[in-house]
């Protein structure tokens, strides 16, 4: 019965979406994480009776057909990449994007990575560097004894070095946008690599030209919303049980079937 094959592509889709839900909150704490959601859209039909088609020989068209659809498919897991709640960390290397861009990092393949975790602090030699140890883009290094570390909103990275009482600009830290960030690949980690559905990154300054601007000493939080991955959570699963009992009503008609020829 083609009822049981149907249902039984409901059933996987909804799984695969109570997947994408649960992996939204368990990532309700991670920094910069942005949710996904399933995408659905039904499989091809059969057409029995196409509709326009010719239906006498006098010329008389169907103005309804007889479709019978196949049931559904996962097309993506798109994620979404909106505004995330910044809040305040007190850490000085602690740095949030407001609007567009990503942070850029160099791996130790020398290829380079972008994430929206500016969750960063400085390893044995200075350089400001993602919690792999990676260093941000372009290499930034804090001088030894320096103090008083400003981040200003266009990224410019500033500290007081011994013997001086005025401020010393010693980089800048860079963003890099794409045209389709969805099409971003997620690697874990807080890191994603651009994709050719991505389009090659555009490196920039903060606060210019479109791109974001920076917040030191806060962190963008994710883009979860707890009320609303419940509800989600909720109808994936009453749906889940919808296709079980049609499956369970098709075994039973499958059932009477098979009892006439007893």
């Amino acid at each position: 019965m083609r009822a049981l094959h149907t249902a039984a592509t409901g059933m996987a889709a909804q799984e695969l979406n109570v997947q994408v839900i649960s992996n939204n909150i368990a990532n309700l704490r991670t920094t910069g994480y942005k949710k996904q959601r399933a995408a659905f859209q039904d499989l091809i039909y059969d057409h029995v009776r196409r509709v326009g088609a010719q239906a006498s020989d006098q010329g008389t068209i169907l103005p309804v057909g007889i479709d019978i659809g196949g049931g559904v498919k996962t097309v993506g897991t798109p994620r979404l990449m909106s505004q995330g709640t910044l809040s305040p960390t007190g850490n000085d290397l602690d740095i949030a994007i407001r609007g567009e861009g990503f942070f850029k990092i160099q791996m130790p393949d020398g290829t380079f990575t972008y994430t929206r975790d500016g969750s960063f602090t400085t390893d044995q030699q200075g350089r400001i560097v993602n919690a792999q140890g990676n260093p941000v883009q372009p290499t930034i290094t804090i001088p030894q004894n320096s103090s008083g570390i400003v981040i200003n909103a266009q990224g410019q990275v500033s500290v007081t070095l011994p013997g001086q009482t005025t401020p010393s600009t010693i980089g800048q830290i860079g963003l890099t946008r794409f045209v389709n960030k969805t099409g971003l690949q997620p690697i874990g980690d807080n890191l994603f690599t651009e994709t050719p559905a991505s389009g090659p990154p555009q490196d920039g300054t903060a606060n210019v030209d479109g791109f974001g601007d920076m917040q030191q000493s806060s962190l963008e939080q994710a883009n979860v919303e707890v009320v609303s991955e419940i509800s989600d959570l909720i109808a994936a699963q009453r749906a889940y049980e919808m296709n079980a009992k049609v499956i369970s009503a098709a075994d039973q008609m499958l059932q009477s079937t098979s009892n006439m020829f007893r």
